[in-house]
């Protein structure tokens, strides 16, 4: 919930405080520009909260009397990440929500825009894991949130805000091929209809599948470290 309620704030500071002063450089109004990216950020603002649950959780004995079950350990991690993945689902309907409150208008085909909430839903799934991981590393809720804000840099150094051609031009290479970027890229040019309007290159098909690979790659890896070091703990 605290999640959703910053990403709203944020929402609401970036289009009525900074979003006078911010060009999006594209055909693009500045609203239609960030709402999009927005939604997508949502996924690391909401998914704060998974690594503090799982974290206080582990704390707790809650999973200590769950390994004492016969269901595989791995059952147990799979629960909690498609538990947390329909939180960050609801946060991204709450933001949609606000988002056409603010004035965001969807400029592409009803498809696209369902397609383009699909891929973040598969997003939002793939990133849960990476909380779920620093959750049961850090071992208490305090630790877990603020090993946490190690990934909220990937929400402000990416193309969600600005342009990635308004930074520095040493930042611009991580900005722009970063996951969030790369995601943002896909369900924008979804929504919009085409690379065009968003002013990208490469097609929407590009994005798409580099953002799918990228959500399998983030998968992979952290619900295989996810679930090692759920068996591992004492």
């Amino acid at each position: 919930m605290m999640g959703t309620i910053q990403g709203a704030l944020f929402l609401f500071m970036f289009r009525y405080v900074f979003g006078g002063a911010i060009d999006s450089r594209g055909a693009l109004s500045y609203v239609d520009f960030l709402v999009p990216g927005f939604l997508v950020t949502v996924i690391l603002w909401t998914g704060m909260g998974a690594a503090s649950g799982v974290a206080e959780d582990s704390s707790s004995g809650v999973y200590d009397r769950l390994r004492s079950l016969p269901i595989p350990r791995s059952a147990v991690m799979f629960g909690r990440s498609l538990a947390d993945g329909a939180l960050v689902g609801w946060g991204i309907l709450v933001t949609t929500i606000i988002g056409f409150l603010i004035g965001f208008r969807a400029q592409g085909s009803i498809g696209g825009v369902v397609a383009g909430f699909l891929l973040m839903l598969v997003a939002g799934y793939a990133f849960t894991w990476v909380f779920i991981t620093l959750g049961l590393i850090a071992g208490n809720a305090q630790a877990a949130q603020g090993m946490s804000m190690l990934v909220i840099p990937f929400s402000f150094i990416s193309n969600a805000n600005v342009p990635v051609s308004s930074m520095p031009g040493w930042m611009q290479p991580f900005a722009a091929n970063q996951p969030v970027s790369v995601i943002i890229n896909a369900v924008r040019s979804l929504m919009h209809g085409g690379t065009d309007v968003v002013g990208i290159g490469h097609s929407t098909g590009y994005w798409v599948v580099l953002s799918l690979i990228w959500c399998a790659g983030i998968f992979v890896v952290f619900s295989a470290l996810a679930t090692a070091r759920f068996s591992k703990l004492q």
